[in-house]
Formats: structure tokens, sequence, C-alpha cells
């Protein structure tokens, strides 16, 4: 735990000062001044208190793929670094740099459900519940927006990094938190991600205690599961065995931590070189004609190995060598519950959704053969709240 943590302590004076101005806005929620709306549908929030790199993307395709059978979803996320302003209701023509990469990354992976970004979330919610396409809308996930509080979730989720535990880690710029430590208190429901597979009991002990979570809260472990790699242009797909400890990997990575992946390469080879940008990295051509160098530069066999957000962001650049063209791949990532939760964490979802669902209220409103068309959004506070289920 904590391995990734780095303070700079020279710049605690501005953590002091960027921490008063977070507190103040929090603050201002509490008391009312500053107003948190809820919606007339299931919400369900995934965010962080830290700066990237939490595996929030992995935990919002779980979700999906727990809830898009049984449910009709929307994914509502503000579209970091695209293009374009306002509402957006993506199709399946939209590009990524009109939603962004993760919300493309969704959209590709899942193009069944509704993936929208808009940066007011209030007013994103209800785009969706009124627009035709999605008014039938039964569940919104909403994409990292923990501290965008004038959304009231009926679930708020809040994953800690097993590397960057949060009470070992210091507000921006010194460290790497966007607000108090204290802010946890406002989560329903606590995921520790990227645990290793092979933490001892006394471990999660540590780590329940160094939570120090409410009785109301639930505390929840999950570690990383890779899939095949997939090329991104062409060949057939590889299973991580497939790599041995003679093959040479560039790993290419425009994430906020790649240092699991690194970790969980290195069983496989220890020739691993990396070529790291900063999160969301818009590929230019300079970063190009350098991948293809570094690439024809590697001692054979070898291959290329990025993220799936990465390979948003690197798909169609035209400058890509055609060796590199034939050996890149991308590594899927999934999460995976320990200690036996996810059947609990399952049910918990689901049972909200199922119960708090527009469908499902207005059935003890109206009779069978009233018109679907009666379905409406309201700010009805306090209504859908987890907690209260």
């Amino acid at each position: 735990m904590d391995d990734f943590i780095k303070i700079n302590n020279s710049l605690l004076p501005f953590s002091w000062l960027y921490g008063l101005g977070v507190e103040i806005r929090n603050f201002l929620f509490n008391i009312g001044i500053l107003k948190s709306r809820s919606f007339d549908i299931p919400v369900i929030s995934v965010g962080n208190i830290t700066v990237g790199g939490t595996g929030k993307t992995p935990h919002v395709e779980y979700l999906i793929r727990l809830l898009q059978d049984k449910f009709n979803i929307a994914v509502l996320s503000r579209g970091y670094k695209r293009k374009s302003k306002g509402f957006v209701l993506a199709d399946e023509d939209t590009q990524m740099r009109t939603i962004g990469d993760e919300p493309y990354q969704m959209k590709q992976k899942f193009p069944n459900i509704a993936v929208a970004v808009d940066k007011n979330r209030c007013n994103g919610i209800e785009q969706i519940c009124n627009n035709k396409k999605t008014k039938y809308t039964d569940v919104i996930l909403l994409d990292d927006a923990y501290q965008h509080r004038y959304v009231k979730p009926g679930i708020n989720i809040l994953l800690v990094d097993y590397h960057r535990m949060i009470n070992a880690d210091k507000l921006l710029p010194a460290g790497r938190l966007r607000e108090p430590k204290e802010g946890k208190s406002r989560a329903d429901i606590v995921i520790v991600t990227k645990c290793p597979k092979d933490i001892k009991p006394m471990e999660f002990r540590v780590m329940i205690k160094a939570m120090d979570l409410y009785p109301y809260q639930q505390l929840y472990f999950t570690t990383l599961v890779y899939g095949n790699l997939q090329p991104i242009y062409c060949g057939e797909e590889k299973t991580l065995d497939s790599i041995g400890q003679e093959d040479n990997i560039l790993l290419l990575t425009g994430i906020a931590s790649p240092e699991q992946i690194i970790e969980d390469l290195k069983p496989h080879t220890q020739r691993i070189i990396q070529m790291r940008y900063r999160d969301h990295h818009q590929f230019t051509d300079d970063d190009i004609e350098d991948i293809n160098n570094r690439y024809a530069a590697l001692p054979s066999p070898k291959l290329i190995i990025t993220t799936e957000k990465d390979a948003t962001r690197i798909f169609g650049h035209e400058g890509l060598s055609e060796e590199v063209r034939h050996n890149i791949y991308t590594l899927p990532v999934e999460v995976e519950f320990m200690l036996g939760q996810e059947d609990t964490f399952n049910e918990n979802i689901i049972g909200y959704v199922r119960k708090n669902s527009r469908n499902s209220i207005l059935a003890k409103k109206t009779d069978e053969h009233k018109s679907p068309n009666s379905n409406h959004t309201g700010n009805r506070i306090g209504t859908i709240s987890f907690r209260n289920n």
C-alpha cells in the first residue's frame, strides 16, 4: 500500500490554500446555499477524490455489464478534453474528439447503450430523460462526478487506489487529493481498487481500519483482470501467456497511473520499455514518429502494448509505420471483486435500480394501460436514496 505516493513538501502551503477553498465550497453545499438536485430516476455516480488512476472506467464498464441485460442504461460523462461543447448524445458515427476518449471507448465497446457528455451534469440528466431516443432510460451512470455536487446521486461510489490510500496522501498540488479525505463520508460505497491478487488477510484488516468508514458505508476490494491482447489494426489476438521472457515490449501509455500494468506484465517479461505520456494525451505527428523510431530500434521478438483508452487516441493516425500497425495491441482490463463480495455488490446495485427505476415508480401509480409517455423527470429531493433502501 501507498507505494506510489510522492509528496512535494515544498508545495504544502499551496495545498493548504487549495484545501481552504474546497472546504468552503463543500460547506456551502452542506448548509444548502449551493444546491444539490435529486432526480426521479436512479443515478449512480462513480468517481474518486484523487487525480486519476483509480480504475474508474473499468468499474463503470463493470456496472454496464451488470445492468445492460436488465435495464436501459445511459452513461453521462463530462467528456474531458473533447472539442465540442454542451450536451452531446453519441451515436455510431460520433468521433472521439467530439465526446472524449473514455466515453468513446465505452460507446465502441457497448454500442447499444446511451453515452452522452455534458459538463453540466444536471442539464445532461434532463436532456437524457427528455430526449426521444433516451427517454425510457432506467438508470444513469455518472462517470467521474464525485466532486460534481450539483447532482445528488442515489448511490455514490468512491474509488480508492490500493497504491495511493487517501489517508496517506495530500491535497493538490503537493499530493493528488482533489479534496480532503473527509470527503469520503459522502460515499455510500467505497471500493479499494487495483489490489494485488495475493494480498494477505492481515492487510485487508489494516485497510478496513485505515479507511475508518461510517456504519452506513459499504467497503469492497477489487483487482484487475486482463483479457487477451487485441490487435488494433490487423492480426490475431494473443494471450498474455504467449509473451515470453525473450520478448521486448514497448509499453505505450497516456493514463494517470500505468504502474500496476507494468507490475502485472513483469511476470511475463522483464524487457519492458515505457513510452509514458500524460493522462488523456493527444498524440501528435512528432509522437507518432517517435513511436515508429523507438519500436524500430527494439530487437526482435517484440510488440507494442497500449491501453484501450490510448488506442482510441492513436487509432487513425496515418503516420504509423506498417511494422507498428502489424504489432500494436491493446490490453483489455476488467475488475474482479475479492473476498467473495461480488454477489453482495451486484444484489445491492440491481436491487436499488429495480426498486427505484421510473418504470417501477410509475407502476405503483398508474394502471398497466396508461401510456408510457407519462414518464417525466423531476426534482424529488431525497426520494431515491441508496441509504434509505
